[in-house]
């Protein structure tokens, strides 16, 4: 936490790792057994905190570090059903105050009336550090390049930076008495008790699902048709250009998404219940509706796809298709359930999430979108040097395959920001070390200058 303050990196996992040990063996000192599932749990967590050591851009490092809270909460919680899954991270909420006074409590447990080991404790840290220092010191100073190597390696010690510094220790530790606290005894949150629906007779239930069902398959209908060579009759028709008719479907077939998955979650909770002839009916019914969902993803995507090709790929494009595509994993998981039950389904939607998040971080989205638009420009000359310019350290490698002044004009922002942080090796991302090799090795351009870049920005926009 001491490391914190100068960036996150690889920083986060040092903060993890020894708050993931206490509660390690806090769960063993009080009898808890180390299951498959929350080592999955803590193994993925820990691999989300990787995103923000390899990418520089923040959008995807705080949806990974958001999902390893999750993660880490499920870990020491432990359960199975759908109210484990979503109510595990307030456990260790719950142990923000009963954390500390437990470790508090167990310090004087194990130290009351044993003040000289607690003395010998001290002191052993006091000559340590005498001893560190001094020689340390003295080694600096006979070694230019010893100096330099432990000057990266300490964190700066300054008087400005020192509360800011003992807050966030303060932090970290009443974190790891709350996650160890958490660890020895856990919120039972599979015994909360979720009361079933009413079950619906057969013709109230299937008959709005059974025209729900049809109207699915008549726009996807529709769908196939104009994707196998209907889409000039229908720009014809509407009188929306390509890029129109794109944008317009995609965010409706989202949101169709979001509601198919709702109407199944309330179809099973009022579905009929009498006997096998039921459930194969319910099977049936909500297996067609997920199945006509899927070629709903299926159109949406490509109707992003459209968009991307009009306009350029952006974050925001990327990361509702990204969702979209997840919506549909979590449609063919609930298909999968009607085959061989529900008992697994929701650890594995949130398993889906965290691995969708990981590889979503993994894959670098900026760097995405700096290829896909650079392709884009190369293709058809169009290109949003704006934007290109608000992306983070990792589109630098893209950006950098432009021809000049343009990359120059690209990069100059992003060279300016890195040239104002030199931030020790802990708090440097892999993103923003490669992208400062390169941006060393070809600085932007002094010549393309404000006047060269705006002149270039407004001949693309007309374009």
């Amino acid at each position: 936490m001491l490391l914190l303050d100068d960036g996150l990196a690889i920083n986060l996992l040092l903060v993890a790792i020894p708050a993931a040990l206490a509660a390690y063996f806090a769960g063993r000192a009080a009898g808890r057994r180390t299951r498959a599932w929350s080592l999955v749990w803590a193994v993925g967590g820990l691999g989300l905190l990787i995103v923000p050591a390899l990418r520089d851009a923040d959008w995807p490092s705080f949806l990974a570090v958001v999902t390893a809270l999750a993660l880490g909460s499920l870990a020491l919680n432990g359960g199975r059903t759908w109210a484990a899954v979503l109510l595990s991270p307030i456990g260790v909420f719950n142990a923000l105050v009963p954390g500390p006074v437990w470790g508090w409590r167990g310090l004087r447990e194990r130290f009351g009336g044993a003040r000289r080991g607690v003395g010998v404790g001290l002191r052993t840290l006091v000559v340590t550090a005498v001893l560190l220092l001094v020689f340390g010191a003295l080694f600096a100073g006979a070694d230019s390049a010893f100096a330099s190597l432990l000057g990266d390696l300490m964190p700066d010690a300054s008087v400005t930076g020192g509360p800011w510094r003992v807050v966030l220790l303060a932090i970290g530790l009443v974190a790891a008495l709350a996650v160890a606290h958490t660890a020895a005894a856990p919120a039972q949150w599979d015994r909360v008790a979720v009361p079933a629906g009413r079950p619906r007779n057969r013709v109230e239930w299937a008959l709005p699902l059974i025209l729900l069902v049809l109207l699915f398959a008549a726009f996807n209908a529709v769908q196939l048709a104009v994707l196998f060579g209907g889409y000039d009759a229908v720009l014809e028709k509407t009188g929306q250009t390509y890029a129109e008719y794109a944008r317009q479907g995609f965010w409706q077939l989202l949101l169709v998404t979001l509601l198919t998955l709702l109407v199944v979650v309330f179809a099973l909770r009022w579905a009929p219940r009498g006997g096998a002839a039921d459930g194969k009916l319910v099977r049936g019914v909500l297996g067609t509706l997920c199945a006509l969902a899927l070629v709903v993803v299926a159109s949406a995507v490509r109707r992003m796809d459209m968009y991307v090709e009009a306009y350029g790929l952006t974050r925001l494009r990327v990361s509702v298709v990204a969702g979209e595509l997840w919506l549909g994993l979590v449609i063919v998981l609930i298909m999968a359930a009607g085959v061989w039950g529900a008992r697994w389904l929701p650890r594995a939607v949130a398993a889906s999430a965290a691995a969708g998040v990981l590889a979503f971080g993994l894959m670098s989205p900026d760097s995405l979108i700096a290829e896909r638009n650079v392709q884009r420009y190369e293709d058809t000359q169009k290109f949003d040097l704006d934007y290109a310019r608000s992306l983070s350290a990792d589109a630098v490698p893209a950006l950098d395959k432009l021809q000049e002044p343009m990359r120059s004009c690209a990069l100059r922002m992003i060279a300016a920001d890195l040239g104002r942080d030199d931030q020790p090796w802990y708090a440097t991302s892999w993103g923003e070390a490669r992208a400062r090799d390169i941006l060393r090795d070809r600085p932007p351009s002094s010549s393309a200058d404000w006047s060269v870049c705006s002149r270039i920005g407004d001949d693309l926009m007309y374009r």
